[in-house]
């Protein structure tokens, strides 16, 4: 059937588990979601707690509300779950000025993500 993407047997279930307006550089939230896509959730909840960089508390709190929905809305098995997809889109950037010296100002930049995580059972 045309558009049909359902697999043979049992179609896979996702959960999605979404964080907006984090003020985190995406670009450095990104180094970390690459980390953690594909792993099981055992393995990617030990590596976000031992990771050192800021953006693994944030996504280590996304992942365990996203284990929750899929826990509480779907009845699913949490040992079969792992990382379909999860990624870091660029958010609104705040600007905020700096005072410098004469008078002046500089412009600052504080960049903010959207991160969205999904979670499947499937392979």
């Amino acid at each position: 059937m045309w558009g049909n993407d359902i697999k043979e047997g049992v179609p896979e279930m996702e959960v999605a588990s979404r964080l907006r307006f984090v003020r985190i550089s995406p670009q450095k939230c990104r180094l970390v979601c690459d980390q953690v896509r594909g792993l099981k959730i055992d393995r990617a909840l030990d590596l976000l707690k031992f990771s050192p960089k800021r953006a693994a508390a944030v996504l280590k709190k996304i992942l365990d509300s996203a284990i929750a929905n899929a826990e509480h809305n779907h009845n699913a098995d949490i040992d079969a779950l792992k990382v379909a997809k999860i990624y870091a889109d660029q958010g609104p950037t705040y600007k905020r000025t700096m005072a410098r010296a004469k008078g002046r100002g500089s412009r600052i930049l504080k960049p903010t993500c959207h991160i969205t995580v999904i979670l499947s059972d499937g392979e």
